[in-house]
């Protein structure tokens, strides 16, 4: 069974926005984002997106414009050849109660049963609090915080002292080198 890497998408792939990713101009990338998913698309990590995505639950968007957005996102990515094998999304506001929106680990589970993943090798790597909460539910191996997005403020809050140790990283680029790059050299 294959580890994943499972990664939030708002604030590690594409810049965080306080009013929602509703539409395609909306979306901007991290340049070293997308050079990170590049230089991993040879490693045994199925690349996993796995994202909250409360506008469709507030009414702020269809989950079928969630859905095409985030396929337009995971084109782009493969356009600078990097890799994403699957993409969850959870469309639920913070009021709704189904078990995938994070920190509870529904959407990791959901992943790890449909391509048999080792969760116990398995990492996780957002720009939330409630990121590494999930990946940990989960039983993934490492949860990693990134300071891009909402990463910097999150690590700031008391509640990251309960979370320690937290691994934060400058952003998902470092991070895939010193948690993933080293182990596997390519």
């Amino acid at each position: 069974m294959p580890p994943a890497l499972f990664l939030d998408r708002d604030g590690v792939i594409i810049e965080n926005r306080a009013d929602y990713v509703r539409r395609w101009e909306d979306v901007q990338f991290f340049p070293q984002a997308l050079a990170a998913l590049a230089q991993i698309r040879h490693t045994p990590y199925k690349v996993i997106v796995v994202t909250n995505q409360s506008a469709v639950g507030r009414g702020l968007m269809t989950l079928a414009t969630a859905v095409a957005l985030n396929d337009r996102i995971m084109d782009v990515v493969r356009q600078h050849d990097g890799r994403i094998d699957a993409s969850y999304i959870c469309p639920d506001a913070p009021d709704q109660e189904t078990g995938c929106r994070k920190p509870l680990p529904g959407m990791l589970l959901q992943a790890a049963h449909d391509h048999h993943l080792d969760l116990s090798q398995s990492i996780m790597i957002g720009d939330a609090l409630t990121d590494v909460q999930a990946g940990r539910a989960a039983g993934v191996r490492l949860s990693a915080l990134v300071r891009t997005g909402r990463g910097q403020a999150q690590a700031a809050k008391p509640e990251a002292l309960a979370l320690s140790p937290l691994s934060i990283y400058n952003d998902l680029y470092t991070a895939v080198v010193e948690l993933i790059i080293k182990n596997h050299p390519l």
